[in-house]
């Protein structure tokens, strides 16, 4: 696992949530220049981060993604994560033209739903075998 600096694009996930972790899968063998750093936003390390990017209370919205500094929530932070991944994704961030309320509107709804939908981990998940040197610790 990795310290931290405020430089690399750095996912913070829910780490008991099933859908997260499985964007988390899906995210780490298809991260261009493995470049985003992760963790879960229940760990020390989420917690750490989250407050020394300034942006604490925004672990509410699920997903965060800090770039340079940035805290981006909700689904702000999902479409900037695509630009990180290999072609076809960033094809996706096409999505950002659309009003900010209504692409939340429905991130909302997913989120609302998706404990029902795919429910939680028993454990946390705070590492991905064979991606330990992406998470933060």
């Amino acid at each position: 696992m990795m310290t931290f600096d405020l430089q690399h694009p750095t996912l913070i996930y829910d780490g008991e949530c099933n859908l997260c972790a499985s964007v988390v899968d899906f995210v780490l063998p298809r991260d261009r220049r493995e470049g985003v750093r992760l963790a879960a936003r229940q760990s020390e390390a989420g917690e750490r981060f989250l407050r020394e990017a300034g942006c604490p209370g925004q672990a509410a919205s699920i997903v965060v993604l800090v770039e340079s500094g940035r805290c981006h929530v909700r689904s702000e932070a999902a479409l900037r994560l695509v630009r990180y991944l290999r072609f076809p994704w960033p094809l996706l961030a096409v999505l950002r033209v659309l009003p900010p309320c209504l692409r939340d509107l429905t991130y909302d709804w997913v989120a609302n739903h998706r404990v029902k939908w795919f429910g939680r981990r028993a454990v946390c998940l705070v590492s991905v075998e064979g991606y330990a040197d992406r998470f933060l610790a």
